[in-house]
């Protein structure tokens, strides 16, 4: 196979990327323009000013969106632009010129990985830093603003080892009728438990304040008791952990801070693992789908038929929402405990690659 650049690579590709980010960026506009008037009344009511709706809101907004939006579009872009190619003999006129199907393919997959890198790049930097600025944002303009203290908040920071706090108040970083319990067969080991625990930033770790520790025997007799005005302790759990958003905040982190949270939650037992590992693999399975979209799309519509491109854009569209679609439904079975995460969230990847390379299989035919 020749590897050589020709100037059907280069058409090609023009007319992919172009496409692609044409589209897009009509689309993100339209997004902009709905959210616009959407939010208008609360960026009159509270003030917001302008340079930052723009900078600090819509400049973070729109690299969520369109890394959002990119598989739908990848795979309408290779359909639109493929049958157009079709419609007008361009494709019989390259296979008969002695260019291979597989070689003609080239082009695309180089365009699919650039945007498989540049929606990997998003994932893995941008976004989170990105979210963390518009999230900050949309706190102080558009969304109600939360309760400055926490209730009745369950950690398991080891196992069999349990911290539970009756409130949290992020004023002053303060945690109340603070308990740390260790369980060991079932049974009750020892349990410290303060009026007070406030976050010590010099020496990482939690002053408590009116504490007794009570160690028990395997008769469950209270066998010593330890109590005091003030002790100091260092645990696995930290005052981020309290500003830490379930199922949400994971989407604010890099993918060295996501792993540093996978690692510390599965020290710690903690359940809420599965959250920080959908968004992990997600981040590596998005990107995969440009090319698994690609090489469905131009196997779709490669072949000249007789109701032009609207056909293939009809089943385009469809199989690209029912893909989109089956990507979301796969976590379900995560939060049902099926499948582990990540099996699920690669399941529509691994079903419709067996799909593409069956369509691939028989489109030069």
């Amino acid at each position: 196979m020749d590897f050589t650049i020709k100037k059907l690579d280069k058409y090609i590709f023009k007319k992919f990327m172009m496409t692609f980010f044409i589209a897009l960026l009509l689309i993100i506009g339209i997004v902009i323009i709905f959210d616009i008037s959407e939010k208008i009344d609360d960026f009159v009511t509270r003030q917001a000013p302008l340079h930052k709706i723009i900078f600090d809101y819509y400049v973070n907004f729109i690299p969520y969106f369109m890394n959002m939006f990119s598989p739908l579009f990848v795979f309408i872009t290779v359909i639109f632009f493929t049958s157009r190619m079709a419609a007008n003999s361009e494709i019989v006129a390259i296979l008969s010129c002695g260019v291979s199907f597989h070689r003609m393919m080239l082009p695309y997959l180089f365009s699919a990985f650039l945007i498989a890198s540049l929606s990997l790049s998003l994932n893995l930097w941008i976004i989170p830093r990105a979210n963390t600025d518009r999230h900050v944002f949309e706190l102080k303009y558009t969304k109600k603003k939360k309760r400055a203290a926490e209730t009745n908040i369950h950690y398991q920071i080891a196992p069999g080892t349990f911290v539970y706090v009756e409130s949290f108040s992020k004023w002053n970083n303060t945690a109340s009728k603070f308990t740390l319990e260790d369980i060991k067969d079932s049974r009750l080991v020892s349990k410290l438990s303060a009026e007070t625990a406030q976050w010590d930033s010099t020496m990482e770790g939690w002053r408590l304040r009116y504490y007794f520790i009570r160690n028990y025997s395997e008769s469950q007799i209270e066998n010593q008791v330890k109590t005091g005005k003030q002790i100091d302790t260092v645990i696995a759990l930290t005052v981020t952990d309290f500003y830490r958003r379930p199922n949400s905040s994971e989407t604010d982190l890099t993918i060295k801070q996501l792993n540093g949270l996978i690692k510390a939650q599965r020290l710690r037992g903690d359940a809420n693992i599965k959250y920080a590992l959908i968004e992990k693999h997600n981040r590596f399975a998005l990107p995969f789908s440009a090319f698994v979209l690609t090489i469905m799309g131009v196997a779709l519509s490669s072949r000249k038929k007789r109701g032009g491109i609207g056909w293939n854009l009809a089943i385009g569209i469809a199989l690209s929402f029912s893909y989109i679609l089956f990507m979301r439904f796969s976590q379900m079975f995560v939060y049902t405990g099926a499948l582990p995460p990540l099996v699920a969230i690669w399941l529509p990847n691994i079903i419709f690659t067996v799909v593409a390379a069956v369509l691939y299989k028989i489109a030069p035919k």
